[in-house]
């Protein structure tokens, strides 16, 4: 019969499965899933090395090297100057209460000024006061000089700070666990240098030394 006008045609399916083609495949698309958290290039901020803070690491581990090295011999110093236990922990324990009350100073101060110069201000101050507990000739002065460095033992501090400035998400819990790290090579170190350094001249030496 006619088709009618207008009507659409029908597929000839029959004439393309009788002819033993196969009926025409679609075509398949695939879609990639996008990671959420891709993984960071090697020229990503998270794998970049930080050469600065290195030496930064240096200088707190020296610091507390020369802490560590006076704790041990300080009993023995102010004995030789007339010193008590009543003296002795008078000394140690102005050394903590002014490190206290400096501390937020230098801090609040490394944010107006920036980190560097505080960290040298400290460095400096601290090296005049190990002369100074060296050069000591009265209990008088060994107070003096131990509240001076107290005042000034803000370095570690300003140095985890500085480390927090610079470093990424990802690399800031190393860098804190190196400065956690620095602790134990100071204490570890100080006491043997400070031992030797007593042995080989006198209480005084190891002051220097520091």
């Amino acid at each position: 019969g006619r088709e009618r006008r207008g009507a659409e045609p029908r597929p000839r399916l029959a004439g393309a499965l009788g002819s033993g083609r196969a009926p025409p495949r679609c075509r398949r698309t695939r879609t990639h899933a996008v990671p959420l958290d891709p993984t960071p290039s090697p020229e990503a901020p998270s794998a970049r090395r930080y050469p600065q803070l290195r030496m930064l690491l240096a200088v707190v581990i020296v610091d507390l090297v020369g802490f560590a090295i006076v704790v041990p011999i300080l009993p023995y110093y102010v004995e030789q100057h007339g010193a008590g236990g009543l003296e002795l922990g008078a000394i140690m324990g102005s050394f903590a209460f002014f490190q206290f009350l400096f501390g937020p100073v230098w801090g609040r101060l490394s944010d107006r000024i920036g980190r560097r110069p505080v960290l040298l201000a400290t460095i400096a101050g601290n090296t005049l006061a190990m002369l100074g507990l060296g050069l000591a000739d009265s209990l008088a002065t060994i107070f003096a000089a131990r509240i001076f460095a107290g005042a000034f033992s803000g370095n570690v501090g300003v140095a985890t700070a500085y480390i927090t400035d610079v470093t990424s998400d990802e690399d800031r819990p190393r860098w804190m666990g190196l400065v956690g790290m620095s602790f134990a090579v100071g204490f570890t170190l100080g006491p043997v240098i400070g031992g030797v350094a007593y042995k080989l001249g006198d209480a005084s030496t190891p002051m220097f030394v520091a």
